[in-house]
């Protein structure tokens, strides 16, 4: 069973994220909202997400090729079309995946008399990262051969990967401080239940013409795989789905390697129709100390291959036993270097920033005044997006548009470059069913005829229960 486990874990992390969540930023009715700024205005007196359903987020990535420029049925050899991606691609495009799941979630006002200016928020969700450089040297490498690449050099560091599965719990403060100030913040416990990475990798491989044999390969290593929560699966022989099970549940409260971090947000209104606002998540770090792993390849090596003819050997040597020797040779040559130390990385952090324009005010069909909640039906604006990435920065810009159609029920589109694509187009849609919110969002909606064709796919759905802290 961990080999099953294993398998899926890693295919997930081959299958490619996109953190971005540009549709969700900013729609203040919809309570997770508060999860990218913890500092936004919040519309609701108290909500509980209904457990296992009040968020799911899955979104996946990929630069410079799509699934579909190599498997289209187009006539073309499949071979032409791998050697045309494989040629097209930069060492600096990347595949990634990201999953999130709320296990539960909440929120309340509070305040001194009836003024309820301060808002306290919780929760713990799953999440999966995974996110990997397109390796194009060894890609040639595997495509081409050696041979016909004599005195080139490869190079090794463009091996470039992390992928993780962790838990989060959470604590966020908002405070409103007058009409036009919001700020927010929110303390989060990082626990890691499996973690791979191979990002600080060095070195170089060439071939050349041979003195003893007709090639000689030439290796500068200094590569690098770190493992933390994975040892123990691979371990167990006996391993069962149940105790798998176990394992993972276990590690995902608190029994796996323990992380903290913070969010910082705000809201400002610049007048009664312009607000800035922005945020900072994931400033913290992950302390690996349990169930680690490393292993270590690095040296100047040299290999002259295997003769074509076998050498005189003692008598009575078998051909198994001579391919058994030349086996332990190269095992020698190339050996791994395992340890157990300790580590610590840094979370990938983001900014988002959004400028937007509220316009088209409500007023009361019995009054003829202005409302005092959401007094304007519309808000268009500008989203700026940036992450950390382990070679540049991953960044994306979004123009939107809100309208709130009715009472219980706003629209949010928005229009998406980033490095996936220039024609992203989204739409998120939040109602409200007496107390009851449902919500659901989708990037590049013009792939979704052919999701092959597409380097990028979100989607984001969820149900809460919402209590007004002012009825319309």
């Amino acid at each position: 069973m961990k080999k099953i486990i294993l398998l899926l874990f890693l295919t997930t992390c081959f299958v490619s994220f996109a953190q971005n969540k540009q549709l969700l930023y900013g729609f203040n009715e919809i309570p997770q909202s508060l999860l990218l700024n913890p500092g936004a205005q919040v519309s609701n007196d108290w909500y509980i997400g209904i457990p296992f359903l009040s968020h799911t987020h899955v979104s996946f990535g990929m630069t410079g090729v799509s699934v579909f420029d190599i498997f289209a049925d187009d006539g073309i050899d499949f071979n032409d079309k791998l050697q045309r991606t494989i040629y097209a691609m930069k060492d600096t495009d990347y595949f990634a995946l990201n999953q999130q799941f709320d296990l539960f979630s909440g929120g309340f006002a509070f305040g001194k008399s009836f003024i309820k200016d301060k808002y306290l928020s919780f929760g713990m969700y799953q999440e999966t990262n995974a996110f990997i450089y397109f390796p194009k040297d060894y890609a040639i490498l595997a495509y081409e051969g050696n041979h016909n690449n004599l005195d080139r050099l490869f190079d090794l560091s463009d091996l470039n990967i992390s992928a993780e599965l962790l838990t989060v719990f959470h604590l966020g403060y908002n405070k409103k401080v007058n009409t036009k100030f919001t700020y927010g913040v929110r303390g989060k416990i990082y626990t890691s239940i499996l973690d791979i990475k191979s990002i600080n990798n060095r070195g170089i491989f060439v071939t050349l013409e041979g003195d003893n044999n007709f090639l000689k390969h030439d290796f500068v290593l200094d590569l690098e795989v770190q493992t933390a929560g994975l040892k123990s699966f691979l371990d167990d022989e006996n391993s069962e789905l149940g105790k798998d099970m176990k394992k993972l549940v276990s590690s995902a409260f608190f029994g796996g390697n323990l992380g903290l971090g913070v969010d910082l947000g705000f809201s400002y209104k610049l007048t009664e129709q312009w607000t800035l606002d922005a945020s900072v998540q994931d400033i913290g770090f992950i302390s690996y100390t349990k169930d680690l792993e490393h292993f270590n390849l690095d040296g100047n090596l040299s290999y002259e291959g295997i003769n074509p003819l076998f050498q005189e050997t003692e008598e009575g040597q078998t051909a198994e036993e001579y391919w058994d020797a030349i086996a332990t040779d190269f095992e020698d040559l190339f050996e791994i270097d395992t340890t157990y130390s300790k580590y610590t990385t840094a979370r990938p952090i983001k900014f988002n920033a959004a400028l937007q324009y509220a316009f088209g005010k409500k007023n009361s069909e019995d009054c003829n005044c202005l409302l005092a909640q959401e007094a304007y039906q519309n808000r268009a604006g500008a989203h700026l997006f940036f992450m950390r990435r382990p070679k540049r920065p991953q960044a994306a810009i979004s123009a939107f548009y809100y309208r709130r159609l009715f009472s219980g029920l706003g629209i949010k589109a928005s229009y998406t470059l980033d490095s996936y694509s220039y024609t992203n187009l989204g739409l998120a849609l939040s109602a409200n069913i007496r107390n009851i919110n449902f919500y659901i969002a989708g990037d590049n909606l013009l792939k979704y005829q052919n999701v092959a064709k597409a380097q990028s796919v979100s989607l984001q759905l969820g149900f809460n229960y919402i209590f007004k802290s002012n009825e319309e």
